[in-house]
């Protein structure tokens, strides 16, 4: 099955047409005609079944003959990253994530960040095509980047921790994870959380957790954590 996006369908909607790209791609290059099936989710849980009407190059239209709400996840997961000084690893991490099972993302500035800029559109894309990919129906959310300060003093859901690398009294988050839960989990810079970053994160309320036996760069450490919460919370 092919799963494409579209984010303005609704359990109410008929009839619709695709973008002029998306149509381009569908009558061009996968040479759909008119009575051909399609798949799309709204990136909300909704999985449509639509048949293809008017194949037409600039706006194919389709109309839509079944539709299916997904279960969502019985777990809310987020992650608060630091961007990585390559670009390109944040974004593997933000493709892997997705395919893995993720509901939230928030990029975090820290005191040792490298990068404090970054691209939410590409990285909205990109989002986008790991769901369409793994053909999940529900999209992850992308925050606007904030300080680790700002992060951390707001009101947080369900099991908070923060990972880091700092020799002190740390429980492993594997051990730590309590399925059909919402969690919460920071990851630090190339550079690791300061001392002092690390001490507000306990003092509101994050438990200091390690991820393995071995110092994990920023990409692969969220990974680390996206992947435990999600084999915890397997039936």
């Amino acid at each position: 099955m092919q799963l494409f996006y579209n984010p303005g369908l609704t359990e109410t909607t008929e009839h619709f047409l695709f973008p002029k790209e998306e149509s381009k791609h569908i009558v061009k290059v996968l040479r759909k005609q008119t009575g051909d099936i399609m798949h799309i989710t709204n990136g909300k849980g909704w999985l449509f079944t639509a048949e293809i009407t008017i194949p037409n190059l600039k706006s194919c239209e389709a109309v839509i003959i079944g539709k299916e709400l997904k279960p969502q996840p019985n777990y809310n997961l987020h992650l608060a990253v630091a961007p990585t000084k390559m670009n390109d690893r944040y974004e593997w991490f933000l493709e892997k994530a997705t395919e893995i099972g993720i509901q939230s993302i928030t990029p975090i500035i820290c005191d040792h960040s490298e990068r404090k800029v970054i691209k939410a559109e590409r990285f909205e894309k990109i989002l986008q095509s790991a769901m369409k990919q793994s053909l999940s129906c529900y999209l992850p959310s992308l925050h606007p980047a904030e300080s680790f300060k700002s992060f951390v003093g707001k009101q947080q859901h369900g099991d908070l921790f923060i990972a880091h690398c700092e020799e002190t009294d740390k429980k492993s988050l594997k051990n730590e994870i309590q399925p059909n839960t919402d969690i919460t989990v920071l990851i630090g810079p190339e550079g690791d959380f300061s001392t002092s970053e690390i001490k507000l994160a306990i003092e509101n309320g994050f438990k200091p957790v390690a991820l393995g036996n071995t110092r994990l760069r920023t990409e692969t450490a969220a990974i680390v954590a996206c992947h435990s919460v999600a084999f915890s919370n397997e039936i």
